[in-house]
């Protein structure tokens, strides 16, 4: 009773400094509108499992720039084009940060990453690192052979499947080449042939990881004497974010030991762990701005596993589920597959994307209505900004609803349409600097695996789309498909997408 007691008065303590401050802090700034909310709550209690949509029926109502109340943190969500052009382009640099979250924390092992580490020389130097090392056009180019070999295995994978007429779990098909092509490019070794992770559950991996690091947290959102960490870990929340981390160390521990032990895998080059393997050994004989350490390497790991697998798995999902659905969207790009690159070729290559522009557009269109990141990664304001006439001040969170701003009647018509020849003639592309679609985000924090990711989803879809038809399974037509969704930090397709393919070429 004593300790129910004293929680309580500390909790109504802290609470009425939050309100105090809060009040005066109003005062001195233009804030932007805020939805009603509840004392302690918030607006938490408006957030469903879908916070890219909350966000988005929030914003109708409040306006395009909102403040909301987390519990007690202020968060700014950003819906429209221009507010984001002001957060991404003109205010970059004092808006290109990231807050310092309990999962991302752990995670990414104190912050060692390039995806959720702050702002700074040491994000910088690791950035230009994996960008010069991995991410650059001339590294993805050089690992094509490698997409080629592993879309042709796939290939022959559903030509098994075809003959037997039996459905096809594309959703995880997707996950298996997107790892498959990742573990060769960055591990240096086969997915089939790897001891290191349970193929058959590798998409629950990826989900489970990509879900603790965007969890509701109480420490979080509720950094006050402590409280939230006694609710998170009386919640078990802890505990599940120390399971994923386990889960994820162990992989990487057994890709680093792979590479120290040369000759116990088998690799057709250098690849990026032996690169930064190089730079660990050397760095106490060089002085080199550049630290890594083995935690630092495993963050880095993280960030292209989930990075390499998630989202080219995801588009290369919703893509497919959108062409079934539209059948006349499918016979189009079908139709200019197979008129521009024969009727006899054994094996699509690299080269063979540049004759399809319609399979470019059917992706574009792809990722503005199914981002595979709804929400940018959350940023926080390294300074004091003012977005639409609003202030934000210092050490603020926010939001960019990327998935909103792409359904837009105000930039898009008729934007709930799956329509790829809205991008005929049309300059927009997804490197960034159209802010109406933003599938890879802007700035300094935009997505540094643009190239590798697009590579990998134009080869698997061409070849998908060349060599088979595709129709329901048994009982159901196109119409019967359908696109709910899951997820937080990435969304995926809840009812895994079972297709039958039918052999034509």
């Amino acid at each position: 009773m004593v300790t129910s007691l004293l929680c309580f008065f500390m909790i109504t303590f802290a609470s009425l400094i939050f309100i105090v401050k809060k009040i005066k802090r109003r005062s001195e700034w233009n804030l932007p509108p805020s939805p009603p909310m509840l004392p302690l709550l918030g607006n938490l209690h408006q957030v469903g499992e879908l916070p890219h949509r909350s966000f988005q029926r929030l914003a109708e109502r409040t306006g395009h720039v909102m403040l909301l109340h987390l519990g007690f943190v202020p968060v700014t969500v950003i819906s429209s084009r221009e507010a984001a052009e002001e957060v991404l382009r003109t205010h970059d640099l004092d808006c290109c940060s990231r807050p310092k979250l309990v999962g991302t924390r752990l995670i990414s092992r104190g912050f060692k990453d390039i995806g959720f580490t702050p702002y700074g020389e040491e994000w910088k130097e690791r950035r230009k690192f994996l960008v010069r090392e991995f991410f650059s056009l001339k590294k993805v180019q050089s690992f094509g052979y490698i997409r080629e070999q592993e879309c042709n295995f796939l290939v022959k994978n559903l030509s098994e499947s075809a003959a037997n007429r039996s459905p096809v779990d594309l959703s995880k098909t997707f996950f298996w080449l997107t790892a498959s092509i990742l573990f060769r490019v960055a591990f240096g070794q086969r997915f089939q042939e790897s001891e290191l992770i349970d193929k058959d559950k590798i998409n629950e991996l990826v989900f489970e990881a990509e879900t603790a690091q965007a969890s509701f947290t109480c420490s979080d959102f509720f950094p006050i004497a402590g409280l939230g960490w006694l609710v998170d870990w009386i919640s078990g929340q802890h505990k599940r974010l120390e399971d994923v981390f386990l889960k994820l160390d162990t992989l990487f521990q057994g890709v680093v030991d792979d590479h120290i032990h040369p000759g116990k895998i088998s690799k057709d080059h250098r690849d990026i762990v032996d690169l930064m393997l190089d730079v660990a050994h050397q760095q106490d004989k060089d002085d080199d701005s550049l630290k890594l350490t083995i935690n630092h390497i495993k963050a880095l790991l993280t960030n292209l596993f989930l990075g390499g697998i998630d989202t080219g798995a995801i588009t290369m999902t919703w893509a497919m589920t959108e062409l079934v659905r539209n059948p006349e969207v499918m016979k189009k790009v079908q139709h200019e597959i197979r008129d521009r690159l024969g009727n006899n070729k054994e094996r699509i290559t690299e080269e063979d994307i540049n004759k399809v522009p319609f399979l470019n557009m059917v992706i574009k269109e792809t990722f503005r209505l199914h981002p595979a990141a709804p929400l940018l990664l959350q940023r926080e304001t390294r300074a004091h900004v003012k977005v639409q006439g609003y202030d934000i001040p210092p050490k603020r969170r926010i939001l960019v609803n990327a998935w909103a701003i792409g359904r837009d009647p105000k930039y898009w018509t008729n934007p709930e349409e799956f329509n790829p020849e809205r991008f005929i003639d049309s300059p927009v592309d997804y490197k960034g600097k159209h802010f109406e679609f933003l599938p890879f985000g802007s700035g300094r924090r935009i997505c540094p695996g643009i190239a590798m990711g697009i590579a990998t989803v134009e080869l698997g879809l061409l070849n998908l789309l060349y060599f088979f038809d595709w129709r329901a399974p048994d009982g159901m037509t196109h119409k019967d498909i359908d696109v709910e969704e899951a997820g937080t930090l990435t969304v995926i397709k809840k009812v895994p997408l079972k297709l039958v393919p039918v052999r034509v070429q």
